[in-house]
């Protein structure tokens, strides 16, 4: 009786102390995210001065679990671009999730990887800019987002063809998604 009271109070005190901490931090671990969030999309879309945080746009897309975020950007009220949020789980040890800006017309500006739990070395080269740098300025509508293995353009990385596969089917989706809010936004 007296081991399992012991037992009682030491888990009673740890589960206190630990929603404690995490009510604690709770707001620290929502500016740090809004943060990186701000950062990307600095890096992947072109100059604005609107905020695009506060004018997200979230869906449901059919094809991942995730909802996607669409970003405009808009300089002195023209729009100089849109960032989309878009995910794989495809990866090699599962999600990765990226933000791709494109331009009004469609170009890729830039990709920045959000999240990957990849091989180190191997498929983490995602997020380098050799890997990166062969999507930049590129359209989708006549850039085919598929590894050369598959009849695509995009050149995979060494030793994580699946990594890639991935990492072009999420910049894929986001080019659809774009595409399809541009026709939405245009009706």
């Amino acid at each position: 009786m007296n081991m399992t009271i012991t037992l009682l109070v030491i888990t009673l005190i740890a589960g206190v102390s630990l929603g404690f901490i995490n009510d604690l931090t709770a707001g620290p671990k929502a500016q740090a995210k809004l943060e990186q969030k701000i950062r990307a999309l600095k890096n992947v879309l072109p100059e604005f001065n609107n905020n695009p945080v506060t004018d997200v746009k979230i869906i449901k897309f059919d094809k991942v679990e995730d909802s996607i975020e669409i970003y405009t950007a808009f300089l002195d009220k023209q729009q100089t671009g849109t960032a989309v949020v878009s995910s794989s789980e495809k990866g090699y040890n599962g999600l990765i999730k990226i933000m791709v800006g494109f331009t009004p017309n469609g170009v890729i500006k830039n990709i920045t990887v959000l999240e990957q739990n990849e091989t180190p070395g191997l498929g983490t080269k995602i997020k380098g800019e050799k890997f990166i740098m062969q999507f930049r300025d590129k359209n989708p509508s006549n850039y085919n987002l598929k590894v050369k293995k598959d009849q695509g353009d995009v050149d995979a990385l060494t030793g994580a063809t699946i990594t890639t596969r991935a990492f072009t089917e999420a910049t894929q989706m986001a080019y659809d998604v774009f595409v399809e809010n541009k026709t939405q936004s245009e009706n």
